[in-house]
């Protein structure tokens, strides 16, 4: 049987009248098919690695086919999530629109963006509508704006991406939610090792506290509209309660207030409850002001932690560190310390503050000097 010899593609068989230039021209016809197809596979591949699959606070699955650029940011309290936003690198360059800023935010977010003051604002009451038409390729919203909100976008075929951002446990997740969003989620394991690392040192330190070394501590927002002071105490879910329990603290009003909101206490249920320490925040007056205000009633006289000087006034910069936003670490340190100074004697809170904004939003030491130091307020020491 006669052998049989390797069959040729019949494009690079050679014609007995084909010069050898024609048959290079055919070879190089070929090559250059194969890399436009390895190309074009290439390609594919890479558009469907820049497909984005966020799993937000609702354990809601959203799909993009490519990372959104036009990102919007309102909502009630839009602004914790937005100093949220920018611990990422790709904030900067992808939100689009927010609200209106309020408790000096917007001077923050301009440190940090040079160009905050030309993204587009949202009034407070922004309806569904409103955001739709300036066409976002994502809404970033509470969770509980959900059903006032969020609904009638997902109608209009906006995707939103909820967030709660409301305890130490739901920042560590909601971080990993917006970095799987900005396809950054590298970013967003360490900020959740920063954060998880802070919290684990005050925990260690505070690992064999007796219950009779547990302060019982009052938290209480000031308030003042038209004239008229009110103290309120924050519900049991919020991160005002967890930084007390974290802290080393009782909250004294736990069972006060189960409930969504602030919630109005008087001058006599607070001398009921005989907090060893009373902790004052306020978000729109000084903090020294409110102090100096409270110490001038006589009816505070009578309180035991104004008369034992265990009045104190939660500190902050730009934001009272009691809140929601990427700062409460930093309320979680001083509180820990406020309350048991003995073991955290070695804690200096202004070089903590000053690394914070180092390694979270990459500010040096010369710029927390001159631009975020002088706004340090509260009782620090």
């Amino acid at each position: 049987m006669a052998h049989k010899k390797g069959i040729k593609h019949p494009f690079l068989m050679s014609h007995p009248c084909s010069s050898p230039q024609q048959i290079l021209m055919r070879k190089i016809i070929i090559v250059s098919m194969l890399v436009v197809i390895v190309l074009f596979m290439s390609g594919a591949t890479c558009l469907h690695a820049q497909q984005i699959i966020v799993t937000d606070a609702l354990e809601r699955q959203i799909n993009f086919e490519t990372p959104p650029q036009r990102i919007v940011v309102t909502g009630k309290a839009f602004f914790m999530i937005t100093d949220a936003l920018y611990l990422f690198p790709a904030a900067a360059d992808r939100i689009a629109a927010t609200g209106i800023f309020q408790q000096g935010a917007q001077s923050f977010i301009a440190m940090l963006d040079p160009k905050a003051a030309e993204k587009a604002v949202f009034a407070p009451n922004a309806g569904a509508e409103q955001i739709a038409a300036f066409q976002p390729d994502a809404v970033i919203l509470k969770s509980y704006l959900a059903e006032s909100l969020g609904t009638t976008l997902d109608v209009l075929g906006i995707p939103v991406v909820y967030v709660d951002l409301e305890t130490p446990e739901q920042y560590l997740r909601d971080l990993r939610i917006i970095g799987d969003l900005f396809g950054q989620p590298e970013r967003a394991e360490e900020l959740v090792e920063y954060y998880q690392h802070g919290v684990e040192e005050i925990q260690t330190a505070l690992h064999d506290l007796a219950a009779t070394q547990t302060p019982r501590v009052l938290l209480l927002n000031y308030s003042n509209k038209d004239g008229v002071t009110a103290f309120q105490v924050p519900p049991l879910n919020w991160i005002q309660t967890r930084l007390v329990e974290l802290a080393g603290g009782e909250p004294v009003w736990r069972e006060s207030n189960p409930g969504k909101g602030w919630s109005t206490v008087t001058l006599e249920q607070i001398s009921a409850w005989d907090a060893d320490v009373i902790l004052i925040v306020s978000y729109f007056k000084n903090l020294t002001e409110v102090l100096r205000e409270i110490k001038a009633d006589q009816t505070w006289n009578a309180v035991r932690a104004v008369q034992t000087n265990h009045l104190y006034a939660f500190p902050g910069d730009l934001n009272i560190w009691d809140q929601p936003n990427p700062r409460w670490i930093l309320g979680l340190t001083w509180l820990a310390q406020k309350l048991h100074s003995e073991r955290f004697a070695d804690v200096d809170i202004i070089a903590v503050t000053q690394e914070f904004y180092q390694k979270l939003y990459n500010l040096d030491t010369a710029f927390f000097e001159t631009h975020l130091r002088p706004m340090l307020q509260g009782d620090l020491q």
